[in-house]
This record gives C-alpha cells, structure tokens and sequence, in this order.
C-alpha cells in the first residue's frame, strides 16, 4: 500500500518550511523512526523520521523547497496497510463483488447507482481531455469521493513549470530543430506538383529530467541540458553532471580578454544578488522589527578593567572541575549577570501589554546569542541562577556546540528572560544590540584587549572591555539601568565580588 507522509507542525503557529537534506532516495528501504529528512522551520532544524517500515517510492519536494505544513513530502510502499493516521494518506479503490454469490444490494448501494454517473462509453472522450472544450451541462450530485466533477476551474499554474504538465514534475521537455529531411534525387524522384508553401515544422521536444534547482544551475553556467547525460535516478541530471559539463566545455576559438578601464567593474561580475529570506533568519528579521518599534530602547556603555577576570580564567583552566570543558570569559560574565540580576529583579522582567503589567521574573534562562550560517539564534540556559559554575560552563559549552551544528530546537529558544551577546568574538568594541522580544535588557560584550589604563594614579598596560546595556525604558528607568550595568562591571573588575553578593 502506498502511503504519503505529510509535514507535520513541528512547532506553534508554524504554517511552512524548506526541506534542507534528504537522508534516502527513491528505492531505499526504511524502518520505523528512522530519520528521511532535516527540515528548517522559522525557529530551529528539525529532523523527522518516518512512522512505517517500507520502500520510499518518491519524494515529493526537493531540497530547498518550502513546503506548506499538511503538504504530503515522501511516500513509501509498505507490505501491510494500515488504519491510517495523522500525518499520512493512504488510498486503496474499493471492490466490487458481482456475481451469483454476491450479497443483497443496499439501499446506500441502490442510492449509490442513482448518484454515480455511468462511465463514458467506449471511445468516449472524457469533458476537457485532449483539450477539448468540457460540454455545457448541469453538474451531477455525487457521492463524496466518486464520479468526476465537470466544469471550467483551471488550477493556476505554478511559476516555473510548463502549462502542459507532464508525469513526472523533474521532466521538462525543451524544443529542439527537427532533423532536415534527406534530399531526393531530381533524375528518380518525381516532380511534385506545385502546392502551397507548408506551414513551419514544430520543433520536436526531448525530455529532460532535471530538478528546479539543478535547472537553474545549468541556465547559471550556461549548460544545455539536452547535451548532458545524467547519472542519477532514472537518468535525471544532478548538480554534479552540470558543474562537471561546465567545467568539460572549452571556447571555440581564444578569446581576446577585454580591456579593463581604471575605475571600471569588471566585465562580467554579477552587481546585485538576490538572498531568500525564510527559515530562521526571516523569524529573526520579524522578532527585531517588533522589538525594536515596540519597546523603547536605551543603551549605556561601561568600560571595565578585565585583567583579574582574565587571570581567573586562567586558574580555572587548570582546576579539576573544568578539566573537559572550555572556559571562556564569557563565564564569568554569565555569573555576573545572574549575580547582578538577583541584585536588581526588575532587569529580569518583561511587559504584558494585554494586563498593562509588568511580570517580574524570579528565576533566569539566560540566553547567549549566536550567529549560525543560518542567522542568529539565541538558545538560553533553563534556570541558570540553579546552576554551579562547572554546570554552567557545561551547558553554555553545549548550547554553542548545538547552535553552530544548526541542531537548536525551538524549545531551547523559548522563555528567555535576560540576554548575553558575545560581540567581542568579531573583533568589536560594543554597539547598540536589540532587545531579545519578551525581555526588558541585552548585554553586549565586546572584545578584552590591551589598553592603557590608569592604576593606582599611575599609567599601566590592562585588559579591558567594553559593556552596552540595552534596556526597555517602559520598565527600567535610567537608574536602574546604571546600578545593574554598574554592578556588572565591578563583579568583572574584581571577581571575588561574584563570592560576596552570590
């Protein structure tokens, strides 16, 4: 029995997403819950397995493909059918039994005879096959799911794909000349009579199988299709038959390079470049509008001296309790945080606007944000105020490995109340970062380097950094934004405070 896996709602709200990585083909064999597909939502990547054992029979969206959730993404053949469920269909044409040993007919099935239409005789042609024109009538009750719907509804035709469909969508015929006929003899072959000109041929067309995006690579580089053999499934063309096409070609004749006019581009280059936005990076672009046009945001910097910090990171590099797990300064600029947020409750709240409250928080999931080659996400850490510094260590160390593995899940992305954002991995000093939506503040950590700095009245050589607070000024008010960030930096200055205000 053939059965269609549908893409589910693998989040709340979700109404799309792209497929990224087929794990199987058409032909392999799967089992239950083994993983077919990575799918990127607007949140995380998500993997699915499959709920069956079989055969895939096709896939039904390519890589890179948005699909609509409910869209039917892969069958698979299996040996028994099934009851059905969520996330499939299957189909089965019912049977009739005729006969002398047939049972008494219904009166569904009497009922039934009187609302199906009688199929087409012999030779008949189906309303509008063939192109013909669908006759006027009346249209037909029938019983839901039989008999064929008469009218003019035309479903629009997607962008990219030829009015005349074919079996399989990957196949697009092209145009090509016909073959010239061969030439007869003027002594044996009789002269034809003097006729009409005809009318011009119309070209033949050959079948190509080649996917959108394996299309659009062969139009990119200038590949003719119907010239390349196609090494996979069923013959079609893959990436790799038009990247090594491109790369067989050679020109005719040299070709003169042009010459390059000081000041001018050069011939050839591409000027503009369209980017997609969808996935994670167009939920980003959404969540940053809304902050940043919903809560007023203010930002204050502090520079502080980090030598001691950087010194304690060093010492716990060699403990014991640390020994498997990387320790940046980033750290102890958590640690400070949720120090400085016990200290100060109204930075680790957040603004109702159905209530008109403001919802202060006693516990903290930190956030750390982090820029993936899909955009940036911000994972938290689940109460993070619970948390000794090994174990936090720990689970920021996990978060980062997750999120540069494109492996976050939305779950890890949900909740956050206070956010960290590690800019000074870049290269720069500080900025103006936006609030993370459903929190009041963001800091912003920009890189320790070596500065002059005065200790003790005297000029020396120290590590330092600069801090950006961002905060919404509905709910923290300049004072309390100055105490915080102010508490922050004294902790980094000297991280034996962390000790006495824990």
């Amino acid at each position: 029995m053939r059965r269609e896996f549908k893409l589910p709602d693998v989040g709340e709200g979700l109404t799309e997403a792209e497929i990224v990585r087929w794990h199987v083909k058409a032909g392999d064999d799967v089992k239950v819950n083994q993983i077919v597909v990575e799918i990127e939502t607007a949140k995380s990547i998500v993997e699915l397995p499959i709920p069956w054992d079989g055969v895939v029979a096709d896939l039904m969206a390519g890589e890179g493909d948005t699909v609509d959730v409910g869209a039917p993404i892969i069958a698979v053949e299996t040996s028994e059918p099934g009851a059905g469920g969520p996330g499939e269909t299957t189909a089965a044409p019912p049977k009739a039994v005729t006969g002398a040993g047939a049972p008494a007919r219904s009166a569904v099935e009497a009922l039934a005879d009187d609302l199906v239409p009688k199929p087409p005789a012999e030779g008949a042609v189906e309303p509008g096959a063939h192109g013909s024109p669908a006759p006027k009538e009346e249209r037909q009750a029938v019983l839901v799911g039989y008999g064929v719907k008469t009218g003019t509804t035309k479903r629009r035709p997607r962008k990219g794909i030829p009015a005349n469909p074919v079996a399989n969508p990957s196949r697009v015929e092209l145009d090509t000349p016909p073959a010239q006929p061969s030439q007869p003899d003027p002594q044996t072959a009789p002269q034809p009579a003097p006729q009409a000109a005809p009318a011009a041929p119309t070209p033949a067309r050959v079948a190509v199988l080649a996917k959108p995006p394996v299309r659009k690579l062969a139009k990119d580089l200038g590949v003719d299709l119907t010239a390349v053999t196609g090494t996979g499934p069923q013959g079609s063309i893959t990436r790799d038959d038009i990247q090594a096409a491109a790369s067989a070609e050679e020109p005719a004749a040299p070709v003169q390079a042009p010459v390059q006019v000081p000041g001018q581009r050069p011939v050839g280059e591409q000027r503009e470049e369209r980017v997609p936005v969808k996935g994670v990076r167009k939920m980003t672009a959404r969540a940053m509008v809304t902050s940043a046009f919903t809560a007023p945001h203010v930002t204050e910097f502090l520079q502080v001296d980090m030598t001691l910090t950087m010194e304690a990171v060093q010492r716990l590099r060699t403990m014991a309790e640390f020994a498997e797990v990387k320790v940046s300064p980033l750290l102890l600029v958590a640690r400070a945080v949720l120090t400085a947020a016990r200290r100060h409750p109204m930075i680790n709240s957040s603004w109702d606007e159905e209530t008109q409250e403001i919802v202060v928080k006693h516990y903290v999931n930190l956030g750390i944000a982090a820029a993936t080659p899909r955009g940036l996400v911000v994972p938290n850490v689940k109460n993070a105020h619970e948390l000794s510094l090994p174990d936090l260590a720990r689970e920021l160390a996990r978060l980062a490995e997750t999120a540069r593995a494109g492996r976050t899940q939305p779950a890890e992305m949900s909740g956050g109340t206070i956010t960290i954002s590690n800019v000074g991995v870049f290269g720069v000093d500080g900025g103006t970062p936006i609030i993370n939506p459903g929190e009041s503040a963001i800091l912003a950590v920009g890189q320790v380097r070596d500065m002059p700095w005065v200790v003790d009245g005297a000029l020396a050589v120290r590590k330092v950094a600069t801090l950006s607070l961002s905060f919404d000024h509905r709910i923290v008010d300049g004072e309390l934004g100055s105490m915080f960030l102010r508490d922050v930096g004294a902790m980094l200055e000297d991280p034996v405070r962390m000790l006495a205000w824990s």
